[in-house]
């Protein structure tokens, strides 16, 4: 069982956590568990707090980064187990025509249609992000039989922007080459 990062800072589980909060826990646990201090403790003690030095700089790296921290909570609820990362058919529908397109760009580049697809791509993002923003918000404050339901919206929310982000790097290999 992996140490659940949020207890570790004694912060509530959120998507949004307070950035400054955040830092201050960390800065604490840095200090006091920073090796040099713990230099004539018994080698046993002295691994422990290397074990702990190094949780406080994984817990903060991974609650600091929103990206991350999004992936981490799905993962502490069992929702990004392989072979569970199915998208929404309306989805896969809808990004249909910019596969085909990027398709079409593998064989014959053009910076228009580059650029045309980078739209879309970022209009698509900025309306995922919009959808959400209430979910992710608002998520600290749900009572617990209700966060399956948040948590399931989320999840499909980061798989949609993972797929969109794999669009982004072909884009990013097309735009390199015209």
């Amino acid at each position: 069982m992996t140490t659940n990062y949020f207890e570790f800072y004694a912060l509530p589980e959120t998507f949004q956590p307070d950035e400054a909060a955040l830092k201050q826990k960390y800065y604490a646990l840095s200090r006091e568990y920073h090796p040099d201090f713990h230099a004539t403790a018994s080698p046993g003690r002295q691994q422990e707090i290397l074990q702990l030095a190094t949780l406080n700089t994984n817990a903060y790296r991974t609650l600091a980064h929103p990206e991350q921290r999004m992936a981490y909570i799905l993962g502490l609820h069992g929702l990004l187990a392989e072979g569970k990362q199915e998208l929404p058919t309306d989805f896969l529908m809808e990004v249909m025509d910019l596969n085909e397109q990027l398709m079409e760009l593998e064989f014959e580049p053009d910076p228009t249609i580059v650029a045309q697809v980078q739209e879309e791509v970022n209009t698509l993002s900025a309306t995922l992000d919009a959808g959400i923003a209430p979910v992710l918000g608002g998520y600290a404050g749900l009572p617990a039989d209700v966060r399956p339901q948040a948590l399931q919206q989320v999840r499909t929310y980061y798989l949609k922007r993972r797929y969109l982000l794999r669009i982004r790097e072909s884009l990013a290999k097309f735009a390199a080459r015209s």
